[in-house]
């Protein structure tokens, strides 16, 4: 992570959000600094007075990482210049395809749905019918090869959150 003015930081952040317009992602973050390296308690009266700086940091998951330390008397300025910069950057943003999203949910509600109906393997073993009483039957074991394996990734992200 390197330490930079706010200046070229904010240089840094546009150069970020021209370079990934049409793929990428960044993450930025901020977070009050304490010098102490002790857990900010936030109920304590004498805090309540003290001004602390803020640290802002910029990645993009990769190699470039900028952090900038803003002192409480740079910061109505500095948020004013930041401000603008992500406001210009919000209009490169991709919209959702929320026609997607959508036919995506629907096919996942429609299989759910699949793998609660039974398949009754019915008609005659020999003769007419032969065929189509053997694809019900495979059509029934893949069925209950779906619901174990669905059964599985159950159990596996109750496991995962209780961790």
């Amino acid at each position: 992570m390197q330490l930079v003015d706010n200046e070229t930081f904010l240089k840094q952040v546009s150069t970020l959000f021209e370079s990934s317009s049409r793929a990428g992602s960044i993450w930025l973050t901020h977070k009050r600094l304490l010098h102490e390296g002790g857990d900010a308690h936030m109920s304590s009266d004498d805090d309540a007075n003290k001004e602390y700086p803020c640290l802002v940091r910029v990645t993009d998951g990769e190699d470039a990482k900028f952090s900038t330390v803003v002192q409480p008397e740079d910061l109505e300025k500095f948020h004013a210049a930041y401000g603008t910069i992500l406001k210009s950057s919000m209009g490169t943003l991709r919209k959702r395809d929320k026609k997607r999203e959508k036919q995506r949910a629907e096919d996942a509600a429609r299989k759910k749905r699949r793998l609660q109906d039974d398949i009754s393997v019915e008609g005659p073993k020999r003769g007419a019918g032969r065929r189509k009483r053997q694809r019900k039957a495979k059509a029934a074991a893949k069925l209950e090869e779906a619901k174990k394996r669905a059964q599985e990734r159950e159990e596996a992200k109750t496991r995962a959150k209780a961790s």
